[in-house]
């Protein structure tokens, strides 16, 4: 049986990972000139007490040298590896992959690396990634596998709102005059990924609930086709577990979905979102 192995940028839940024997490869989260990544864990909760305490958390992508390393410590493990892998227009990290992937099949000939990028993070990754597991699970082949993860890459959805918007301008992604002008304004930033695996954080909702909702508007906006393609809605949250309550509730009582994954934004999506992130991952038809 292949092996299938994911990055941190997955958000991937640890017991999820324990039982499907998913191997993760983090990204790293520096803070205060300590860098968590491989051996030196961030609990979650321990993560976002230090942002409610001021810390200024940055991340850093995996580079060439340390996927090398990763795969290399793994290649007696199976003869066919599948990497899922955090979009290309998030972080560099697909390219360093690919580059020690490619350096390990030389060296060990006969073996095989894909790392597919997912054009997506978070939940849409983690979406890819279970359907990869299903799949393997009920005896598909790496080739079967491999196939539908990159046809259908695309159509791995996020719809995301975060509370504060001054969490995204010190994650980089809005300006700080942005993100004051929100903040007063009682702005809530609404936010979809593109089929280039970009973010696309300009859409702008008026108060907490009506936010929640709108990612409930715009699930049903863009499942389309792929809707019976959902055996599972995923909903992950940064420390505001009641919205992600709220979302779930909602999602199953006007969309009728019943098997949700709910689930904690870790540290390195986290550092780019802080505390209030709500969000959605399913497939869809259309991402915009």
């Amino acid at each position: 049986m292949f092996k299938i192995f994911t990055d941190n940028g997955s958000d991937i839940p640890e017991d999820y990972a324990r039982e499907h024997n998913i191997e993760t490869l983090n990204l790293a989260t520096i803070i205060d000139g300590v860098v968590y990544n491989q051996g030196v864990e961030l609990k979650k909760d321990k993560f976002y007490e230090m942002l409610s305490a001021g810390a200024k958390p940055t991340t850093s992508q995996i580079n060439p040298d340390q996927a090398k390393q990763f795969f290399e410590e793994h290649i007696a493990d199976a003869d066919e590896f599948l990497f899922i892998c955090i979009s290309s227009g998030l972080s560099g990290t697909y390219q360093s992959l690919s580059i020690g992937a490619g350096e390990i099949m030389e060296k060990y000939p006969g073996k095989r690396i894909e790392v597919v990028d997912t054009l997506t993070g978070s939940l849409g990754e983690m979406l890819t990634l279970y359907k990869a597991v299903n799949m393997r699970d009920a005896g598909k082949s790496f080739d079967e596998v491999v196939a539908f993860v990159k046809e259908n890459a695309v159509h791995g959805c996020l719809a995301i709102t975060v509370d504060n918007l001054m969490d995204l301008w010190r994650g980089g992604r809005v300006s700080k005059t942005s993100a004051i002008i929100g903040t007063i304004a009682a702005i809530k930033p609404f936010i979809t990924v593109e089929n280039d695996g970009t973010l696309n954080a300009g859409g702008k909702i008026r108060g907490r609930k009506k936010s929640l909702d709108h990612i409930v508007d715009y699930m049903e906006e863009h499942m389309g086709s792929y809707r019976d393609m959902n055996e599972i809605i995923m909903i992950a949250h940064g420390n505001c577990p009641e919205d992600a309550e709220y979302l779930k509730n909602k999602i199953e009582e006007r969309l009728g979905f019943k098997k949700f994954m709910v689930n904690q934004i870790g540290p390195m999506i986290g550092t780019h979102t802080g505390p209030t992130i709500c969000l959605a991952g399913y497939f869809g038809e259309t991402r915009s």
